[in-house]
């Protein structure tokens, strides 16, 4: 299920303060970074966003 657009405006990425793409409509729900040089991927779980750095993976 697609987070509310209201949510996705405030949102962030904690390391780069860039937009987030909303992707947890997907299989594997998750946030991604638009920022050029961060690209981090936060996951969505039981539709919360994640967003730790520590959680994050480098998408492919």
């Amino acid at each position: 299920m697609p987070l509310e657009a209201g949510l996705l405006e405030i949102l962030a990425c904690p390391v780069c303060h860039a937009p987030l793409d909303d992707r947890s409509a997907d299989e594997n729900p998750e946030l991604i970074c638009t920022g050029k040089d961060c690209g981090l991927a936060y996951p969505v779980r039981d539709d919360i966003p994640v967003l730790l750095v520590d959680e994050a993976r480098r998408p492919a």
